[in-house]
């Protein structure tokens, strides 16, 4: 297996823009096995405008939590001058679920309509033009998270920030939470090293502690820094948004 720093959400990574407005993904994690966290979205955006009238795809992570709704970051929907945006998507944008290989399965492809911003962090919630059925998602996490707690993180970003392109297998490893603030917490690589980290397209990636088909979503992936790297990575807390993602997707 390849090794890769770990993970999927940080900032949108532009295809065809220069390297500075490039966010870090998944590094030195390894291949998610077949049929595991089918949950994890894989999400493509066309179109994104840019201030002097062009436009650019780009990608980010997210979590199904509903069988209509992605959490993902926020600042993956933005406009022209990057400020997020709420409301109908601004730019066409395709959720892929259900698959960790894109070379052998299909997957569930939806259509996202609907973009909410949180007010307490860098999390948005993305509507899915049809509920999916068949992928078990995750459940929103509702207790405080701990410092030495593991969490287990996935996406679709970069292996590397060297000329970053989105990953066709999923990725994986696990992490270890080092801070807790009011609405964030830091963590840090643990295995298969303790460089596994966020990459390019992995903004919106879910931490979270898996449970059979599912589990509990911990912390979204906010920023994260040129990958792989053994810092700490910021990521949103899960559980200060708990009943605002339970009212909305209910």
């Amino acid at each position: 297996m390849r090794l890769r720093a770990l993970l999927a959400a940080a900032v949108l990574t532009i295809i065809t823009a220069p390297a500075a407005l490039a966010a870090p993904a998944v590094a030195h994690g390894s291949d998610v096995p077949p049929g595991q966290f089918g949950f994890v979205a894989k999400i493509a955006m066309t179109k994104i405008p840019r201030p002097d009238g062009s436009t650019y795809g780009s990608y980010c992570t997210g979590a199904l939590i509903a069988p209509g709704w992605v959490v993902t970051t926020g600042h993956c929907f933005h406009d022209a001058h990057r400020k997020r945006v709420s409301g109908k998507v601004p730019y066409p944008t395709t959720v892929t679920l259900g698959l960790v290989d894109e070379a052998t399965e299909p997957g569930v492809a939806r259509k996202v309509t609907e973009v909410l911003q949180a007010k307490e962090n860098d999390v948005a919630l993305i509507r899915l033009d049809t509920p999916v059925s068949t992928v078990a998602p995750l459940t929103v996490n509702r207790v405080l998270p701990k410092v030495g707690q593991q969490l287990t993180l996935a996406g679709w970003g970069s292996l590397t920030a060297t000329n970053p392109a989105p990953a066709t297998r999923m990725q994986h490893g696990t992490v270890q939470v080092a801070k807790v603030a009011p609405t964030t917490i830091g963590v840090r690589g643990a295995a298969p090293a303790i460089t596994t980290s966020a990459c390019t397209f992995d903004s919106g990636a879910p931490y979270f502690v898996p449970e059979g088909k599912g589990g509990h979503l911990v912390s979204i992936e906010a920023t994260g820094p040129g990958c792989p790297h053994a810092g700490i990575e910021t990521t949103s807390r899960a559980d200060v948004i708990a009943d605002w993602i339970a009212a909305r997707t209910a």
